[in-house]
């Protein structure tokens, strides 16, 4: 009897998947994306750690001057660009990491998250460097207005901006209004029969937010974003709590399994490593150059300023949110203990019920619809400035209106497809802004260097 034959979008899944697995598990690819981070890391003499104090500073405000050109607060900027970075990675991608790599991979997500935080400071750096200000003070930045500006290097910036933009449907768009919906159905399984009205429901909400520009999208994401994340802190800590004579051990599993061939064997650790620092990237965006359009509406006209405030994201993404779901996951043995088909989000889901029990499910339920709604927001501002860099003002309507009616698609079909498109783009996404940080790592030091160099003046929230 004859196979059947396969469709176009069979095809193009099995063709995009192969793609996908090559750029994403291929070595090269994870010793590269964290490799620049350690470069930038020793070049900027640990800026993660001196300017760490100083950048909580400016969070709040302190040194900030309403006379500054830009859109946005350090806080909004911030705000904007965790909504896209705090996603399915820090529930989901967690999971698969210690899943398919052991408890060793939260090890892997930290050195990620540390190194990533110098390559933050200088993309976001160079984006309020390079950034543009048309006549009515709206503002346009990221890594193509750095490669144009900075490096001359036009095409390689019409590069970036069309995969930023085909990402943002992808990434930023469909898969997320599957996952609000994976979420949803962890409160009522029922409730994803519904999913076409969901999404209908998401479309409305998204486009109330997103056609307002950066201005709303802001003030939605600076709301949205510390409740989301007070909310599953809360959780995880409860259910540590309630483990708290097992997390010396957990965090001893953790680090052995990261580094001790001896004890797990070479080969295990080497997964800890490809999964450690692959979901850890995924989850915190370092050197994708995603992040930097976000950050160059802020208010400052201290470049060095806003890099500082960006390099808390993969602290807060990471360190500390990715790890409270991983230490869930490790003291409660659900990795351990879970059934072979619980992976991903279920996996998560099931840690926290082992403690919370049917209360666990809805933690993870409004944090994944929460994590996924506010990744798309964001999202559509980055794809919002890659359309107008490309085309024009004339472009961003269309751009967002086209956005918005995705939301409605990516929510009611089967988005494989989807995924391994968003996976190609992101990486293709991330090879010119690394050239670019690389390139101009020492014009981003002398600006360090002369920024420290001046006293800070307290000018009032």
């Amino acid at each position: 009897m004859n196979e059947p034959t396969p469709s176009l979008i069979d095809l193009l899944t099995q063709w995009s998947g192969q793609l996908s697995d090559l750029l994403w598990k291929n070595p090269v690819t994870l010793a590269v994306l964290l490799g620049v981070g350690v470069y930038l890391t020793f070049r900027l003499g640990f800026i993660q750690i001196r300017g760490f104090r100083h950048a909580r500073h400016l969070i709040d405000g302190r040194y900030s001057s309403p006379k500054d050109v830009g859109e946005v607060s350090h806080f909004q900027a911030l705000s904007t660009a965790l909504s896209a970075t705090v996603g399915t990675g820090n529930i989901a991608g967690v999971a698969t990491a210690i899943s398919l790599g052991g408890p060793g991979a939260l090890f892997w997500m930290w050195v990620t998250a540390f190194v990533g935080m110098a390559t933050k400071f200088v993309e976001c750096s160079l984006s309020l460097k390079f950034r543009q200000v048309d006549k009515e003070g709206r503002i346009a930045g990221g890594p193509m207005y750095t490669l144009l500006h900075g490096l001359k290097m036009k095409r390689l910036a019409v590069l970036f901006a069309s995969f930023a933009m085909i990402a943002s449907f992808g990434i930023g768009n469909m898969v997320q209004a599957n996952s609000v919906v994976d979420g949803l159905g962890y409160l009522s399984p029922r409730l994803k029969d519904y999913a076409g009205a969901i999404g209908v429901v998401m479309a409305i909400l998204v486009g109330l937010v997103i056609l307002g520009g950066v201005k709303r999208i802001a003030k939605v994401a600076s709301a949205i974003v510390p409740f989301m994340a007070i909310f599953y802190i809360v959780a995880a800590l409860i259910v540590l709590i309630n483990h708290i004579g097992a997390i010396p051990s957990a965090l001893l599993t953790i680090v052995n399994h990261a580094v001790n061939p001896w004890a797990v064997g070479g080969a295990a650790v080497g997964e800890a490593i490809r999964w450690g620092v692959a979901r850890g990237l995924f989850s915190n965006e370092a050197g994708l150059g995603s992040s930097p359009m976000a950050h160059a509406a802020a208010r400052t006209n201290e470049p060095v300023r806003e890099g500082l405030v960006a390099m808390m994201e993969p602290f807060i993404d990471t360190l500390v949110i990715c790890t409270l779901t991983g230490l869930v996951i490790v003291v409660s043995g659900a990795y351990l203990t879970k059934p072979d088909d619980v992976t991903g989000a279920a996996l998560t889901a099931y840690a926290f019920s082992e403690t919370l029990g049917q209360a666990g499910a809805v933690v993870v339920g409004i944090g994944l619809s929460l994590f996924a709604f506010s990744t798309i927001i964001a999202w559509s501002y980055y794809g919002d400035r890659s359309a107008y860099f490309l085309f024009g003002e004339k472009a961003v309507m269309p751009y967002r209106v086209v956005f918005t009616l995705l939301v409605v698609v990516g929510a009611s079909v089967p988005l494989k497809l989807v995924w391994n498109i968003a996976d190609v783009t992101n990486i293709l996404m991330a090879i010119p802004n690394l050239l670019t940080v690389v390139l101009l790592a020492g014009l981003v030091k002398g600006m360090k260097e002369d920024y420290f160099s001046r006293p800070f003046t307290v000018t009032g929230k």
